[in-house]
């Protein structure tokens, strides 16, 4: 058993945020485990991961207070397989010190270990059938969602459960991006054909200035680097970044970037529709405008899909889908189901949205009259808005 313990001050973060501490792991070790405690507060909060010798194991934040790494198994959020021999860490990250500091503990043990076992996965859901949107020929409007969390970071569900609830609200596609992560990408394929929906992989780079999504089959980006160089990695696999929730309070985006990421969750579950602060800010940032529900757990967050990302795309892909969205063929809607807009050809089209307004960038308005109305407009944002004057959808 290798032990740690000690006290955390405030001057301890300001000089540096993540702290590691060393083991050595002998030839021939059959499991890892990892287990931490403090006194949890909202101005007490420490985070864990774990690396070896040659690559970052994985990623838990503060959800769990022990880990084990296998060769076979590992918890969800940290990666299974071969254990170099060699010097290892634990890594601490001193998210929240309070002023009077802030002690704690945290225990090696080297040795056969196996994690809980993950529940089986539900039956495959029936599906709403898909909307009929008009599109470019070629193309068709798919439904989606660009920000989730499963049981590999702080959400509830196992991936094919999570695909499960969003293809049953009528999903076309979900992006899960689990917290400075990737161990959840090699079941996605597995859990999105399951639930019959296509999941795609990507990571939530977070950090207590703040958060981003990398969009793609990428590897994994070290969240302890600077803004520009994950940039800089999505890029060079062929993915997109998104800045997150920019207009959040104590999540709002505080980062300094020199180069400006493709897309923008100007929409988040917890925007009050009412307000135009993130479309100000979006409006001086710049980049593809996109939505995440941010989905963790049911009643937490809004439910996959809230708000919807519909992007005009050749197919159900990946690659189609990035390709869309870097291309700027999106439109965003509060839900699946409800008022959306979409443009198509030099119009935009509302549908489902009869006594809704459409208001231009240049702040005119129209009511909407029919189930199908086509609307000539150049570009610019429009948004749908009922009359109350919540945003019920919008397009770029």
């Amino acid at each position: 058993m290798i032990r740690y313990s000690g006290r955390w001050t405030a001057q301890d973060r300001r000089e540096a945020i993540y702290r590691y501490l060393p083991f050595d792991v002998p030839l021939g070790t059959q499991g890892i485990s990892v287990r931490y405690g403090y006194e949890r507060g909202p101005d007490a909060i420490l985070d864990l991961g774990v690396a070896d010798p040659e690559r970052f194991r994985g990623w838990s934040g503060s959800e769990r207070r022990a880990v084990v790494i296998g060769p076979r198994a590992a918890t969800p959020g940290y990666l299974a397989g071969p254990l170099p021999a060699g010097q290892w860490q634990v890594l601490i990250g001193l998210y929240r010190v309070p002023p009077e500091g802030l002690a704690y503990e945290v225990e090696v043990e080297l040795g056969a270990a196996e994690p809980t076992p993950l529940p089986a996965p539900p039956a495959r859901p029936e599906r709403p059938p898909r909307r009929d949107l008009p599109a470019a020929p070629g193309r068709q409007w798919l439904a989606g969602d660009l920000h989730s969390h499963t049981v590999h970071s702080d959400g509830v569900l196992t991936p094919a459960a999570l695909g499960c609830l969003a293809a049953e609200r009528g999903l076309d596609f979900l992006a899960v991006t689990d917290h400075n992560g990737v161990a959840h990408h090699p079941g996605l394929p597995g859990a999105g054909a399951h639930a019959g929906i296509l999941l795609l992989p990507g990571q939530e780079v977070t950090t207590d200035e703040g958060h981003a999504n990398a969009i793609g089959a990428l590897p994994w980006i070290d969240f302890r680097g600077p803004s520009d160089a994950w940039l800089a990695a999505a890029e060079a696999g062929g993915g997109l970044l998104s800045i997150n929730h920019p207009v959040a309070g104590p999540y709002s985006w505080r980062r300094p970037m020199t180069a400006r990421p493709p897309l923008a969750e100007v929409w988040h579950s917890t925007w009050d529709r009412r307000s135009d602060a993130p479309l100000d800010w979006w409006a001086a940032w710049g980049g593809v405008p996109v939505g995440g529900s941010d989905f963790h757990r049911s009643g937490s967050d809004g439910l996959p899909g809230e708000p919807t990302t519909w992007v005009e795309a050749e197919e159900l892909s990946l690659g189609a889908i990035v390709a869309a969205l870097r291309a700027g063929r999106v439109a965003i809607s509060a839900g699946p189901r409800g008022p959306v807009v979409v443009r198509h050809e030099d119009a935009i089209v509302a549908v489902g949205a009869e006594g809704t307004e459409l208001v231009g960038p240049d702040g005119s308005r129209r009511t909407i009259r029919d189930e199908r109305e086509r609307v000539p407009s150049g570009r610019g944002l429009h948004r749908l808005v009922d009359p109350g004057g919540l945003t019920l959808a919008l397009i770029p």
